[in-house]
């Protein structure tokens, strides 16, 4: 059988007349004719007809009972012939959340497939991750310390953090415990043991020390048990001479410190926020502000006089986002009214386009409020603050997010590509 092809022999359902056709797989293949050539027939009510009968065929008595029967096309023989799915002819959805797999109804069958025999790696570095029980724990450390190796079994109960814990460490010598390893270095629990408040710590609890003999299952089997709940789930294994191994009884990558759930069916559906992109909720694409939109196309006008006037908030020279913008130029050497976008260094107005960063900037704003006089002096009111700059885009994303009018959404995504 020649598996890059579906072969056709001797169709003669509906009007074909007896054809022969040989089909390319893994290709786009389009069926053409005038109206009664067969194309329905062909595509259809021969190979779709013949692929969904033979699916049905593969399922259990039981499923079979509840589907019926399907009738065989009028065919001497189809070769290399896959399950097949069919897409009605009909007017579909515009929705962004409606896929072919969606539409069929595939997409369900995939997450289903993917929750229970799906194998999780580690986004970061790639490598696979998976749940282990104390009992597949303990058969890996007997594969990997040979009989008459040293070794001591650590509990990692602080990991990068920082703090001096002088609670914790009380706290573990009263359960029983007498030594910890604290950045590396071991203590016995009645020492004073120094640690800086504002350095990251690294605190493993020694729970036991052993050599590797048969007879130690036992013992070994309780202390692992004891490390693993000590640390909810994750214990050291240092080999004297040869170095650490780190197990987990959950999916969590230790070298990168990323930990997920078990598997669920729902991680795999884009139409729900537990399994969704967190950055474009589940559609795939992405809508961002669009400087060039933002600033216009003249660059020869000064920022006051391009389309930014035309977003809700900077319509107006005494409006508040409109004095934040001011006193930002101000504070990088431009003037908005007079310097043209041209003359403006790209650097200066990256800042001005997407935030200052940790660097702060003095603000004095003054209210435009004419009904907001001081009492005393009949002066507007204001006030003075030193604070980092949002920037425009990251500003206008947020309000684009926040706002419930639709109006204001629609002016919103007309500066957005």
């Amino acid at each position: 059988m020649n598996e890059n092809s579906i072969i056709i022999k001797g169709a003669r359902q509906n009007n074909l007349k007896n054809i022969d056709v040989v089909i390319p797989r893994n290709k786009l293949v389009v069926i053409t004719g005038v109206s009664g050539s067969g194309k329905s027939s062909l595509a259809m009510d021969t190979l779709y007809a013949e692929g969904q009968r033979r699916f049905l065929e593969s399922l259990s008595s039981y499923a079979r009972q509840f589907l019926g029967e399907m009738d065989k096309p009028d065919v001497d023989s189809i070769e290399g012939l896959s399950p097949a799915i069919a897409i009605e002819q009909k007017p579909l959805s515009k929705n962004p959340r409606s896929t072919v797999g969606t539409v069929t109804e595939i997409y369900d069958y995939y997450r289903l497939l993917f929750a229970n025999i799906g194998i999780p790696h580690c986004p970061k570095c790639g490598k696979e991750i998976k749940p282990q029980t104390p009992q597949q724990i303990i058969d890996q450390i007997f594969d990997l310390i040979k009989d008459g190796e040293k070794f001591i079994i650590k509990a990692p109960v602080i990991r990068d953090r920082k703090g001096e814990y002088k609670e914790l460490l009380l706290d573990l010598k009263k359960q029983g415990y007498y030594r910890v390893e604290v950045d590396g270095i071991t203590y016995t629990l009645d020492e004073e043991i120094p640690m800086d408040k504002n350095v990251k710590h690294y605190i493993n609890v020694i729970v036991d020390r052993l050599i590797m003999k048969k007879d130690i299952r036992p013992r070994l089997a309780d202390s692992i048990e004891t490390a693993l709940t000590l640390t909810d789930g994750i214990v050291i294994i240092e080999i004297l001479g040869k170095g650490e191994k780190i197990f987990s009884e959950h999916y969590a990558c230790l070298d990168c410190g990323i930990s997920i759930p078990p598997l669920d069916h729902k991680m795999f559906s884009f139409n729900i926020p537990h399994g969704s992109c967190k950055y474009c909720h589940g559609l795939g694409t992405v809508m961002e502000f669009d400087y060039e939109l933002i600033l216009g196309s003249d660059l020869n006008v000064p920022i006051s006089k391009s389309n930014i006037r035309n977003i809700p908030g900077f319509g107006s020279l005494k409006g508040y986002s409109w004095q934040m913008l001011e006193q930002v130029a101000e504070h990088y050497g431009f003037d908005l009214n007079k310097t043209p976008i041209k003359d403006i260094e790209p650097s200066k107005l990256a800042k001005l386009l997407f935030g200052s960063g940790d660097e702060l900037i003095k603000f004095h704003f003054v209210s435009d409020n004419r009904n907001n006089y001081s009492a005393d002096d009949g002066s507007f009111s204001s006030w003075k603050t030193n604070r980092t700059f949002e920037g425009i885009i990251p500003m206008l994303h947020r309000r684009y997010m926040e706002t419930s009018s639709e109006s204001a959404r629609d002016v919103y995504e007309s500066f957005m590509n």
